[in-house]
């Protein structure tokens, strides 16, 4: 019982988290008229404090002394924190310039130029479907390109930020929450100056929007950690292969947003590419669904024969009849 609870709080944790990445491009126009960078500043800012109340009510700080003796894992973290600056920045300005389907085109790419990364980069060998389904990917691109009139840059750059980042982050191989904790440290002087920066010029929004602004931009700081909580929380306590089912739900929202309530276009090309890259990733979805339980029927195969073997010597020795004195 309690391990259905734990499935269910598990699911229910990572809906919630994927949700609330779906809703996000509901959130980003609320704070206009402040710009993009200001808007990721204020994240970041914001974020640090956020990750940092939630590790004083864990008492988690003592990776933070193991992290500084480390000089190869903090530049990791740094490159980390470069990379999703940008993804940051640019999925902010795509929302708050009427680019939001383009934008959850670039989340929805994102398993296949991991894929396709893990081969460039890391050596690693395809299945004969996943070749299939990145090469659907890519003719997915040259349809939004040659539909776009140039490639969709967004997209790409959105995608392949991603990927990085998530690579990075294989490679520095700390939780959620720590790593985000670190990213934003990094970050935080930079982004911190800029807005005093900007303060000193007159041209904050902080400060000349009113409290109901200054409370919205403070905001992001829960907007960011809440789903990374949420997401940590599923991860634990969900199978890898529901995670990756679920982390399709955001790209899909933000791309309805973009359609039912941006009102943004959706000419035949577009739609076009998007189908591509959907039976890219259904392709993508069913093959790893076929492993996935190729490996649990192996492995409960090799626990079977190895519970045989092990019960095969007490079984010839309870049927050896006893030896008798005479």
């Amino acid at each position: 019982m309690k391990g259905k609870n734990e499935q269910r709080a598990g699911l229910l944790s990572g809906f919630a988290a994927y949700g609330l990445w779906g809703a996000v491009p509901l959130f980003w126009p609320l704070l206009k008229p402040s710009g993009a960078v200001e808007i990721l500043a204020h994240r970041m800012v914001w974020s640090l404090g956020v990750v940092g109340i939630a590790l004083l009510v864990l008492r988690r700080w003592a990776w933070i002394g193991e992290l500084l003796r480390q000089p190869r894992k903090l530049a990791l973290i740094t490159v980390a924190a470069a990379v999703i600056t940008v993804n940051w920045g640019l999925y902010i300005w795509s929302v708050n310039n009427g680019h939001v389907v383009e934008a959850s085109l670039g989340y929805f790419i994102n398993p296949l130029v991991t894929i396709a990364m893990g081969v460039l980069l890391l050596g690693e060998r395809l299945r004969p479907t996943q070749w299939v389904a990145v090469g659907t990917g890519v003719a997915a691109v040259l349809v939004l390109a040659i539909g776009y009139g140039q490639p969709p840059w967004i997209s790409l750059v959105l995608a392949f930020s991603f990927a990085t980042y998530g690579l990075v982050k294989k490679k520095v191989g700390m939780g959620g929450l720590e790593s985000l904790t670190a990213e934003t440290a990094v970050l935080f002087v930079p982004a911190l100056g800029y807005l005093l920066w900007l303060g000193a010029r007159g041209e904050s929004t902080f400060t000349s929007g009113g409290a109901g602004h200054a409370a919205l931009l403070a905001a992001t700081g829960l907007v960011t950690a809440v789903p990374l909580v949420l997401f940590g929380a599923a991860a634990i306590r969900v199978p890898l292969s529901t995670l990756g089912l679920l982390q399709y739900l955001a790209p899909v929202f933000q791309f309805l947003l973009g359609i039912v309530y941006f009102h943004e276009a959706m000419p035949a090309e577009r739609w076009a590419g998007f189908a591509l890259v959907w039976l890219a990733l259904t392709l993508l979805t069913w093959d790893a669904l076929r492993t996935s339980r190729r490996t649990r029927a192996r492995a409960q195969a090799a626990r079977l024969a190895a519970a045989k073997q092990a019960a095969a010597p007490a079984a010839a020795e309870a049927s050896t009849p006893p030896h008798r004195v005479t």
